[in-house]
């Protein structure tokens, strides 16, 4: 396993990044278990979750699944680099969602108390709150760190000058800051190469991309169907997608083909190869799953295929036949 320090942190993650949304929807408890066990032979130390995963208003919510394998003991904990977020309404009460500083505190308690630690290695805002001010959320989040219970702070769904308020906010505080950021990332939505990806590489903060295949796209459904199988949830945004983008999919999957590797391989390679990507987030469902993911780490693309990939895939911009992947304002201006 491949480690990189998360951001401008000294904290060495790996370089893939096990999600756990499906763990007590899609995956069974047992099973769940079983998969971060087999992340953790194989060198898999950074697991993320959310305080809104798995089945809501019950028992089983992701975090108390993941709690739970760590009581197993053995070490678990301790190897484990912890994310989750904040923000996504947990309840019916108007202060039970997003960034206040009452919110803040009763939810990291509540993940705390589910995850049965004493600490978050990484605290993530779900999503941009427009409406509280920065003093507040960085406040809350700076008592934390005092009481030891947050080590590190990353924000999620973030737009690029989301980040240069946060980081501005924490400088005037004499505060570390953000670290990191996550958000959808991958060959067919390639939008925060434009602002998000220049901020975080300028202000120090790791990418971690969620998404990156796409929900399922990148990963050869065109060949699974000719094998008899079906499209990843099989409706909504993936067979949307699937029908707009068809022959590039086709495309995408030929020439994975060629040079002898699965698309869904190729599409976690191309990420690996960013500047400024930590690692993307991979959410097996099954053990299998993750250990076909390893692959990735494996292959090295070569310019021609990273060519061929941005011919099939251009960066967003107005006319990216004649600007590639500049970042703004070059992607569409002068």
């Amino acid at each position: 396993m491949e480690y990189i320090h998360l951001g401008r942190s000294g904290l060495s993650v790996s370089r893939l990044v096990l999600g756990t949304m499906n763990f007590g929807t899609e995956t069974s408890e047992e099973d769940s278990h079983r998969i971060m066990d087999r992340a953790h032979e194989h060198g898999i130390n950074f697991f993320d979750t959310a305080n809104v995963y798995g089945s809501r208003g019950g028992t089983d919510l992701t975090e108390s699944i993941i709690g739970r394998w760590f009581a197993a003991g053995g070490g678990r904990r301790e190897r484990t680099i912890l994310a989750t977020k904040v923000y996504i309404p947990t309840g019916e009460w108007p202060n039970e969602r997003f960034l206040s500083a009452l919110n803040i505190r009763r939810a990291a308690d509540a993940s705390l108390k589910r995850l049965g630690t004493d600490h978050i290695d990484l605290y993530q805002m779900h999503h941009v709150d427009r409406s509280t001010p920065w003093d507040e959320i960085w406040e809350a989040f700076q008592v934390l760190r005092q009481q030891g219970k947050v080590l590190y702070f990353g924000s999620s769904n973030f737009a690029g000058w989301h980040i240069a308020l946060a980081q501005e906010a924490a400088r005037s505080r004499h505060f570390l800051g953000l670290v990191s950021d996550q958000s959808v990332y991958n060959l067919m939505n390639r939008w925060i190469e434009l602002e998000v990806l220049p901020a975080a590489r300028h202000f120090g903060l790791g990418v971690i991309p969620w998404s990156p295949l796409n929900g399922g796209v990148l990963g050869g459904v065109l060949r699974k169907a000719k094998e008899g199988g079906a499209l990843r949830g099989n409706t909504g945004r993936s067979v949307a997608t699937l029908a707009g983008h068809r022959e590039t999919v086709e495309a995408y999957e030929k020439l994975s083909a060629d040079i002898g590797e699965d698309p869904a391989h190729v599409g976690l390679a191309w990420l690996l190869a960013q500047d400024g990507v930590t690692g993307p987030i991979i959410g097996p469902r099954t053990v299998g799953q993750l250990e076909s993911s390893l692959r990735a780490l494996d292959i090295t693309l070569d310019e021609a295929v990273l060519a061929a990939l941005d011919r099939m895939f251009p960066a967003p911009g107005l006319n990216p036949a004649v600007n590639g992947s500049r970042p703004a304002p070059e992607a569409y201006a002068w």
